[in-house]
């Protein structure tokens, strides 16, 4: 497990730590009141026994104050199972407090907003799962862990941006559905050398085939290879990282592919001092905070509008109030912790 994170726990410290990392993206007066947000925040998580898991696309002075725990899908994934903490609050999208939800049902886990959803999970849903296993018996099922609880509890075994790869390949199956992101699905096509087919194709027996849904992220859709070829012509040199929900043209044109913590790792290891990260623009700024002596060329119209909706004001409420309690059906849990489980262990 990872190590948790430790903050001041005076305002005056909270306040000069936010100002020391994101002093300059966020004005001085409004640290000020994030500061006493973030420190009621962390007493009550202490009080009430809870751990707060904060998503790498969280607004930089939250994502700075409050975590136990950063990261992406599968690391959370991996704290949500273990934890022994009475709350769990998910400071992300609906579908990471349902999985969280789903691999510790013996607690209570807060998501800090009455909705904050993902359109690439509005892609799909558990009947076109069904519908796809009734027109494809026998094939197995790789779902993208950016689903909601019925279409998990219909699939053989989830995935993340980061393990996608992986999972496909010890399948070890001439064919595969894997579902819903088209160019996450697409992508790991290219790397395990399959035919890509959509869901209404024929599988030709002996061909390595994989049958793909068309749901897209609406953040990572937008970015083209004009703005990687737009940012090289200004910044030469300049390191251009793209996250697996990118399309295949625009990974390719890329220097690096990977799931945000891999591309945390990559820029810190990295002896660039200047990288383009295709992906939702407010990690950029958190990954600035931890690297001082790197830049960041910023496309930063392109920001969740879902993810946007998780505040240390909201997440003050959920907590005071045990608000916005995520409730999964025991059937759903069950099935879908299977697919969840079986990702866990081969990862």
């Amino acid at each position: 497990m990872m190590d948790k994170i430790a903050y001041p726990k005076d305002i005056k410290g909270m306040y000069e730590h936010l100002v020391s990392r994101v002093g300059n993206i966020v004005p001085e007066a409004e640290l000020r009141i994030k500061a006493e947000l973030a420190c009621e925040i962390n007493r009550l998580k202490e009080e009430k026994n809870a751990i707060i898991l904060g998503h790498n696309y969280m607004e930089p002075a939250l994502y700075h104050s409050i975590p136990d725990y950063v990261g992406d899908s599968l690391g959370l994934s991996r704290i949500a199972a273990d934890t022994e903490a009475d709350r769990i609050i998910f400071c992300g999208v609906k579908f990471m407090a349902e999985t969280a939800k789903i691999l510790n049902p013996g607690r209570i886990v807060l998501l800090p907003a009455e909705y904050a959803g993902c359109s690439l999970a509005a892609s799909i849903t558990a009947d076109d799962v069904r519908k796809l296993k009734a027109k494809y018996p026998g094939i197995p099922v790789v779902t993208y862990i950016n689903t909601y609880a019925d279409v998990k509890a219909e699939t053989d075994v989830c995935c993340t941006s980061s393990n996608a790869t992986k999972i496909v390949k010890e399948l070890d199956t001439d064919t595969v559905i894997c579902i819903p992101d088209e160019f996450l699905a697409k992508n790991v096509a290219r790397e395990t050398g399959k035919k890509v087919i959509y869901s209404d194709g024929v599988v030709t027996s002996g061909e390595d085939t994989m049958i793909v849904w068309n749901g897209r992220c609406e953040v990572h859709e937008q970015f083209s290879v004009s703005d990687v070829e737009m940012v090289r012509a200004q910044f030469p040199g300049v390191a251009v990282l793209a996250h697996p929900e990118c399309s295949p043209e625009v990974v390719e044109a890329s220097d690096y592919s990977g799931s945000t913590t891999k591309m945390i790792d990559y820029v810190r290891d990295s002896e660039k001092d200047r990288f383009l990260l295709l992906t939702e623009c407010s990690m950029s700024d958190n990954i600035a905070a931890e690297n001082p002596g790197k830049d960041f060329v910023g496309l930063c119209s392109v920001r969740c509008p879902h993810m946007n909706q998780i505040t240390l004001e909201d997440t003050l409420t959920s907590l005071r109030d045990d608000k916005y309690q995520i409730e999964i059906a025991e059937s759903v849990r069950i099935k879908a912790k299977k697919s969840l489980d079986k990702m866990l262990e081969m990862s």
